[in-house]
């Protein structure tokens, strides 16, 4: 190889690399459930698909914190995840069908505090849910090998993504 292609090579390497540690990780996302009703999230999500979700009631008034319900449930209505009465909880499950899933809260009537109560959600699916630290060890792998292991990861997710909206 010329010294221009090394060169061309190693800005595509960066660009690349760059983009992988700019992409989104899955995120957290902060809700205000209402004193009464329903608040729910959703995210259309293909099958066969790795899904985590964390969430926590967030409240100033150490001595009190409100406790919420939750619901997770598939394209179909299937419950997936059933909480009552708590102040945080954790879902993970691997989707069975395509479609909209979706996670609902609502708050517990006897809560008197304010009106709304926060809801912190930190909900990744497919590759932002893998968990690279096993992986590294598993494989000893480090550094640049890892970021290469993340970014064929995020490819191949995109190029699956891809295929199934061809599909749809």
């Amino acid at each position: 190889m010329s010294g221009n292609a090394n060169v061309r090579w190693s800005a595509v390497f960066v660009a690349l690399l760059w983009c992988l540690s700019n992409a989104p990780h899955g995120g957290a996302i902060w809700l205000n459930v209402p004193k009464t009703g329903t608040k729910c999230v959703s995210e259309e999500i293909q099958s066969n698909v790795v899904v985590l979700g964390d969430y926590v009631v967030v409240s100033e008034d150490h001595g009190h914190i409100p406790t919420i319900s939750v619901k997770v449930t598939s394209p179909y209505g299937n419950t997936l995840h059933h909480k009552e009465n708590v102040t945080h909880g954790q879902f993970a499950l691997t989707t069975q069908e395509a479609g909209n899933y979706l996670a609902c809260f609502w708050s517990e009537g006897h809560y008197q505090g304010a009106g709304e109560v926060s809801v912190n959600i930190d909900w990744k699916n497919g590759i932002a849910a893998k968990d690279w630290e096993s992986v590294a060890r598993k494989e000893k792998i480090e550094g640049v090998e890892l970021e290469l292991l993340k970014l064929e990861g995020a490819a191949d997710s995109i190029h699956q993504n891809l295929l199934y909206l061809k599909d749809r």
